[in-house]
C-alpha cells in the first residue's frame, strides 16, 4: 500500500489538544533547538603545532595498545593518524574514497569484487549507486564549504590526523614500515587532507539515517520511465574503445533492471547495531565509587571497527578507550582519572521523510506555507573504470531541495512515489554535523559530572548514541542526546496524537511528516533541555530499548516520540541486563571489578530462567512420542530433550546443546508461547509463563531438525559449532577456525554475537557461509547457521570495565577481534585468541609506571606541516 498525500490530512493540525512534558507544545520557536557553537580555542591547551612542527610519541604495550603523547592537539591527531594507519590502513583508505564518490573510479561499477581476478562476484552496480548517492547528499561539497567554520580544535585534530596518515604512507613507500599487503601501494590508497577527514566523518554521521536511503536517492526522478539511469558521456578515442564502451553501457543498464525490482523500504536499524552499557553509582558498588561497563555490539569487520588508544597531552588530556576507526584523536568510549562513560545505539530517529505536496501540474515545485519552492535538478559526474572501455565519465541527474535530497522507489516496490501530486524529501539531522570531535573531546577532558553534562549542552555530536556515565564520586548519569530533529512543540505533540501521522509511522517504520507547512519543519537538533536524562546513585543502563527503561524505579516519560517508545515491551537482552544488575553483585548486591567482568562474560541467557524448567517438564511428558511440525512431518524430540538436560545454562565453548538452544530461540515466539502478557508496570519480568499447548515443543522439534540439517548433533557443544574465522586478503576463508563463546539476542543473551556482515561498508572482501534452509519453511535460517556452524562477524567488540578507587581508575577489557586488520601485524589475532580460549579481560595500562614497564616499541614522529 502506498502512503497517499499525508500533507492533505493535517489541515487543522493546530486545533489538536496538546499534552506533554518538558517543553511547550504550543512553541514553534527556536527555543527548542541547539544553538550553533562559536568556534574557539580552549585555553590554555595548545591547539595547533607551533610553527607547524608536528611531534608525537607512540609507545606500544601488550596487545598493540598505542599510548600517544603530544604537546598540542594537532600533534596528538598526527600520532593518532599514524598509529591508526599502521593498524587499519585499508579500512581508512576505502572510507575516504567512498565518502569522496571515487569507488567506481578505482574498482568499476560493482561493489562485490574478486580481488584476485579483479572481476565482479556480483554485478550489483553498487559502486555507481554509492558514488552518485553521496554526490546527491553533497557531503564533499558541504565539507569543503564548511571546513573553515569547524572549531579550531576540530580542525587541528583533523589536519594532524591527515598528516599522520600521510606520513605513514610515505614511510611505507620508503620501506621503513610494512604496509598491509591487501592495499599498500594501490592507487586508491593516497594522501588525504583535513577536508577528506571531515568528509569521512560526515559520511559516518549519516549511517543511522540518510545512508540507509542510498537506493531511493539514486532512483529518484520526476519521470515514469528510466530517467534515473546514469549516462556514459566518454571518452572513447578509438573504435575498439567505443565498442567496449557501448557494451559496458548495455551491461550496466541491464543490471539496473534487477536493482529497480529489488528496492525496498529502509529498515529503522538495518545494520542491527546494538550494545550494552551500565553506569553504576555509589549505592551499587562495593567501594562507594562509580563503575562503568561498556559493551558495544558492532561489526567485526569494516569501518565500524573499534580501535583502542591512550591519548595524552600532559596537564590537559589523559584519556584511554576505544574509538571507531577514523576518529581523529578522540576517545568514543573510555575513561580518564575522574570520569568514565559508554554508549549504546539509541532508539531515537535522526531524520524525517517529508511528504511534499507538489504544485499542480509541476513535478519540480512543491508548496511550503502556500508558496512554491523548487526541486532542483543538478547533473553530476563521476569517473568509472570501464575495464576494456577504459576510464569513463558517467553523469546523472540528481534531485534535491534546500533541506535534503528527493527519495523515491518504484510504486511496486516501496510506498514512496514521485507523481503529479506528491514527492518525498529526506532531511537528516546529522547532515554535515560538525560537532562530533568537539563533543567527544569535551567528554574526554571532563573532570566531573557538571563538565561532562556541559559537553552535551554545548554540542550535539554523539550522532546516534545513548550515553551512560559514572565518576569517582559515585554519580551515575544517563542521557539520550543523540542528534534528533528539533521539531516544534506542536509537531512533537502531534507525533503522539494525530492518527494519520501515527499510521504513516507504523506503516513505514520511521517518521513521515507533511512537508507543506513550517509547523513540521526543523533547522537544528532538539536542545539538551528536552533530551531524556536521569541522574542516580544506584545505576543507569541501556541495552537498546528506549530511554524509558533506563532505571525502572524511575521510568522516563513525556519526551518527543522521536526518541523512541515509552512503556514498551523490553527485549530479552534488556531483561537479562536488569537481572544481572539485580543479582550478579554477590550477596551484598554490590559490584566489584571482577564481578562486573563476570557479568559481562557470563554468557547466561534470559530464556533459561524464563521457560527452560517448564520446557524440560513438557519434554519429559512428551517422551519419545513424535511432535508434528507440519501436516506431513514429525520429529522425535527425546534426544533434544536429553541435550537440554545436559546444557549448563550458558553459551560457552563447553555448553552441550548450545546450537539447539540457539535454534530454539529463533523459533520461540513470546507473543504466542507465553501466557502472561506484558505489563509496563512489571516490564522487567513480563511477559512470562510458558504455554502448555505444545507450541514450545514444536519450536524445539524444528530447532532439532535445523541443527541436524546443518550436520551437527543436537548435543554438540557450542564451541564445536560457533567460531571466528578471519578472511584472507582475497576474501577467501583462512581455515583457522577459533571456537567462540557467546550468546545471541534471540536467546536473551547479554554478551551477544551473530553471523551478520551487516554494517561492513568497506570493499575489503570478507567470506561468508550461506545459511542452511529451515527444515519446515525452506527459507534460510535467521540464525545464520551454515554447514560450517555459526561464523561470527558481529557482536561484542570493545569491552571495557572501569572501577574508580582511591588511587585512581582501575580498568580492564578486551577488543575481541584484535587491534589490527593487517595480517602481518603481531596484533592481528592476539586478543581474538585470548577471548576464544580463555574468555577473559586483560588489564588496561593507564598509569605511567605500568606503561613504562611494559613498552614493546617506541616511535618518535616528527614532520613539518605542509602549508
Amino acid at each position: 500500500m502506498r502512503l497517499n498525500k499525508l500533507v492533505l490530512a493535517l489541515g487543522i493540525a493546530s486545533t489538536v489538544t496538546l499534552v506533554g512534558c518538558g517543553y511547550d507544545e504550543t512553541d514553534n520557536s527556536d527555543s527548542l533547538f541547539v544553538p550553533e557553537p562559536t568556534p574557539e580555542v580552549i585555553p590554555p591547551l595548545q591547539v595547533f603545532a607551533p610553527d607547524g612542527k608536528l611531534n608525537a610519541q607512540i609507545r606500544r604495550t601488550s596487545y598493540g595498545v598505542p599510548h600517544i603523547k603530544a604537546d598540542n592537539l594537532e600533534s596528538l591527531g598526527f600520532g593518532s593518524g599514524y598509529a591508526q594507519a599502521q593498524d587499519n590502513l585499508c579500512i581508512l583508505a576505502d572510507g575516504f574514497i567512498k565518502a569522496n564518490s571515487e569507488r567506481s573510479m578505482y574498482f568499476g561499477p560493482h561493489a562485490s569484487l574478486d580481488f584476485t581476478t579483479g572481476l565482479p562476484t556480483a554485478e550489483d552496480n553498487g559502486n555507481l549507486i554509492s558514488d552518485f548517492s553521496y554526490k546527491a547528499l553533497k557531503i564533499r561539497e558541504k565539507a569543503e564549504a564548511q571546513y573553515p567554520s569547524f572549531s579550531y580544535n576540530s580542525r587541528a585534530l583533523m589536519e594532524g590526523f591527515s598528516a599522520g596518515y600521510n606520513q605513514y604512507l610515505a614511510d611505507v613507500e620508503a620501506g621503513t614500515q610494512n604496509g598491509d599487503p591487501f592495499c599498500a601501494g594501490q592507487p586508491w590508497v593516497k594522501p588525504v587532507d583535513g577536508v577528506d577527514v571531515a568528509n569521512y566523518l560526515f559520511s559516518i554521521a549519516l549511517l543511522p539515517g540518510a545512508a540507509n536511503f542510498l537506493d531511493l536517492i539514486f532512483y529518484a526522478n520526476p519521470g515514469d520511465g528510466q530517467e534515473y539511469l546514469p549516462r556514459i558521456i566518454g571518452p572513447a578515442p578509438t573504435q575498439a574503445a567505443t565498442e567496449a564502451q557501448t557494451a559496458f553501457i548495455q551491461d550496466v543498464n541491464s543490471k539496473f533492471v534487477a536493482f529497480q525490482n529489488a528496492i525496498t523500504t529502509p529498515e529503522t536499524n538495518p545494520r542491527n547495531l546494538g550494545s550494552n552499557g551500565w553506569g553504576l553509582g555509589k549505592d551499587k558498588t562495593e567501594n562507594g565509587k562509580g563503575m562503568v561497563l561498556g559493551n558495544p555490539h558492532f561489526p567485526h569487520t569494516g569501518n565500524l571497527r573499534f580501535w583502542q588508544s591512550h591519548l595524552t597531552i600532559p596537564g590537559h588530556i589523559d584519556v584511554m578507550g576505544g574509538s571507531l576507526v577514523g576518529m581523529p584523536g578522540a576517545i568514543n568510549i573510555g575513561f580518564n582519572k575522574d570520569v568514565a562513560w559508554t554508549h549504546t545505539f539509541s532508539t531515537a530517529e535522526h531524520f524525517v521523510l517529508y511528504n511534499l505536496e507538489l504544485v499542480s501540474g509541476d513535478r519540480m515545485q512543491y508548496l511550503f506555507d502556500g508558496e512554491a519552492m523548487p526541486i532542483t535538478k543538478e547533473t553530476v559526474q563521476i569517473l568509472v573504470n570501464g575495464g576494456p572501455a577504459g576510464m569513463l565519465v558517467a553523469e546523472k541527474d540528481i534531485y534535491t531541495t534546500a533541506k535534503g535530497p528527493i527519495a523515491e522507489a518504484p510504486a511496486s516496490q516501496a510506498p514512496f512515489g514521485w507523481d503529479d501530486g506528491q514527492a518525498y524529501m529526506l532531511q537528516d539531522a546529522n547532515m554535515a554535523n560538525k560537532d562530533p570531535i568537539d563533543h567527544w573531546l569535551a567528554m574526554n577532558r571532563a573532570t566531573n559530572k557538571d563538565e561532562f553534562q556541559q559537553a552535551f549542552k554545548d554540542f550535539d555530536g554523539v550522532i546516534f548514541n545513548n550515553t551512560m556515565y559514572a565518576d569517582k564520586e559515585g554519580n551515575a548519569f544517563y542521557i539520550d542526546d543523540s542528534t534528533v530533529p528539533g521539531l516544534s512543540g506542536i509537531a512533537i505533540s502531534l507525533l503522539k496524537t494525530n492518527p494519520d501521522i501515527i499510521a504513516a509511522r507504523q506503516q513505514a517504520g520511521f517518521t513521515i511528516l507533511p512537508g507543506n507547512t513550517s509547523m513540521f519543519a526543523y533547522d537544528a537538533p532538539l536542545a539538551y533541555e528536552y533530551a531524556p536524562k536521569l541522574e542516580r546513585t544506584d545505576f543507569v543502563q541501556n541495552s537498546n530499548n528506549s530511554f524509558w527503561s533506563t532505571n525502572l524505579d524511575a521510568p522516563l516519560e513525556g519526551y518527543s516520540a522521536m526518541y523512541g517508545p515509552e512503556r514498551g515491551q523490553q527485549s530479552l537482552r534488556t531483561r537479562m541486563a536488569l537481572k544481572l544488575i539485580a543479582e550478579a553483585g554477590g550477596e551484598d548486591g554490590k559490584f566489584n571489578l571482577d564481578e562486573l567482568e563476570a557479568a559481562a562474560l557470563g554468557n547466561d541467557i534470559y530464556l533459561d530462567s524464563l521457560i527452560f524448567d517448564d520446557l524440560i517438564a513438557q519434554c519429559e511428558a512428551q517422551g519419545d512420542t513424535p511432535v508434528m511440525v507440519s501436516a506431513n512431518q514429525s520429529k522425535d524430540i527425546s534426544a533434544a530433550c536429553a541435550a537440554l538436560k545436559q546444557w549448563n545454562g550458558k553459551q560457552d565453548n563447553d555448553s552441550i546443546g548450545g546450537a539447539l538452544i540457539r535454534e530454539f530461540a529463533h523459533q520461540f515466539d513470546q507473543n504466542s508461547m507465553l501466557t502472561v502478557p506484558f505489563d509496563f508496570e512489571q516490564a522487567a519480568t513480563t511477559p512470562n509463563t510458558l504455554a502448555t499447548d505444545g507450541s514450545a515443543l514444536v519450536a524445539l522439534a524444528k530447532a532439532a531438525l535445523n541443527v541436524e540439517a546443518a550436520g551437527f548433533a543436537v548435543d554438540a557443544a557450542m564451541g564445536t559449532v560457533q567460531f571466528v574465522e578471519k578472511s584472507l586478503p582475497d576474501g577467501m576463508p583462512s581455515g583457522n577456525k577459533q571456537p567462540w563463546p557467546g550468546t545471541h539476542n534471540a536467546e536473551g543473551g547479554f554478551n551477544v554475537f551473530s553471523t551478520s556482515l551487516s554494517g561492513d561498508d568497506t570493499l575489503v572482501p570478507q567470506h561468508s557461509y550461506p545459511a542452511v534452509m529451515d527444515a519446515v519453511t525452506g527459507k534460510p535460517l535467521a540464525s545464520g547457521l551454515s554447514d560450517q556452524g555459526y561464523a561470527i562477524r558481529y557482536g561484542s567488540s570493545w569491552m571495557m570495565a572501569v572501577s574508580f578507587t582511591d588511587n585512581g581508575p582501575v580498568a580492564k577489557g578486551i577488543l575481541t577481534y584484535s587491534q589490527s586488520t593487517n595480517r602481518l601485524s603481531p596484533y592481528f589475532n592476539d586478543q581474538t585468541e585470548r577471548y576464544s580460549t580463555s574468555k577473559q579481560f586483560r588489564p588496561f595500562l593507564f598509569n605511567e609506571s605500568d606503561i613504562a614497564a611494559a613498552v614493546e616499541s617506541t616511535t618518535e614522529l616528527s614532520a613539518q606541516k605542509v602549508q
